[in-house]
């Protein structure tokens, strides 16, 4: 991260000790699919499950019966669905049901064929189940025969809406309406790291991981769409948006030990994870029981 005087934080040379081989990743592997799926009921659109909802939330969406169908599950049976939503959001951002408002609009998407039915405010994703989609790079330096050597690790702004101050990949953002991951990667690349789309063209295509777990602002599902960017020596990220607080250049180890012992996000944090797996920078034995459980999660 900047230090007070503004100068870029660089850690360089020797992982300072990192054990990468005795790195826990199960806190890790379960908080990306801890769901209690007794806890919500199914979200409809035209017969399609599209999401869930908390069985807690039920007494307020009954104020919509125009709108809403709740039994057994809840359909969205609105034939002017954007309004429809657009109104029960409002309300229920005044209810405290929808938090971390961002004024963003995000596809409702048929999380199966990822068919766009609807627009809908983005912090309402969570509290519908809904899929999201992410687009998130690790920005790397390479070190002798092309292996990477070191990973920039950002941490986000203590003004960000949702895991203020936490430590992230270089890039890392949503997918709005309108964009492919790709184009939201190049976006962000500038927004966040004042990378430009030429800088960013390099960037090498990862795994898509889907997250489903549970959070304080409702249920996470979201696909994460990683790339590899390689930086030259020298080329240095630098935010424009206000939405990272900073940047350090960490070894690999070091970046695969914060990413294990919880203080990055779990998107990063996973996306880190499959860099490591897919670069061979974990010990082997280790690598073929973890590589296991995360493609567990591959879409």
């Amino acid at each position: 991260m900047e230090r007070p005087d503004g100068a870029l934080a660089r850690r360089r040379g020797e992982a300072g000790g990192v054990n990468v081989a005795a790195l826990d990743w199960s806190a890790l592997l379960r908080a990306a699919s801890a769901c209690d799926e007794s806890a919500r009921l199914p979200f409809r659109v035209d017969g399609r499950r599209v999401g869930s909802v908390a069985r807690a939330h039920l007494p307020a969406l009954r104020a919509w019966p125009q709108w809403l169908a709740v039994g057994a599950d809840v359909n969205l049976i609105a034939s002017e669905r954007d309004a429809a939503l657009a109104a029960m959001h409002a309300a229920l951002r005044e209810q405290g049901l929808i938090v971390a408002w961002r004024d963003e609009a995000f596809p409702l998407f048929d999380p199966e064929t990822r068919m766009p039915l609807a627009l809908m405010e983005r912090a309402a994703a969570r509290f519908w189940g809904t899929l999201t989609l992410g687009a998130h790079a690790n920005g790397f330096l390479a070190g002798a025969g092309g292996r990477p050597s070191h990973l920039w690790i950002a941490q986000r702004s203590p003004h960000k809406a949702t895991d203020p101050g936490c430590f992230d990949n270089l890039i890392g953002g949503g997918v709005a309406a309108g964009q492919s991951p790709w184009q939201a990667l190049v976006r962000e690349g500038f927004e966040e790291a004042g990378l430009s789309p030429d800088q960013m063209a390099v960037a090498r295509a990862g795994r898509v991981i889907r997250l489903r777990r549970d959070i304080p602002e409702g249920l996470q599902l979201e696909d994460l769409h990683s790339w590899d960017l390689a930086l030259p020596e020298g080329v240095a990220p630098s935010n424009q948006d206000g939405e990272v607080a900073g940047f350090t250049l960490m070894t690999v180890d070091e970046a695969l030990a914060l990413a294990a012992g919880g203080r990055m996000t779990v998107d990063a944090a996973l996306v880190t994870l499959d860099f490591g797996l897919r670069h061979g920078l974990l010990a082997p034995a280790e690598s073929e029981a973890l590589a296991g459980r995360l493609f567990g999660c591959a879409v």
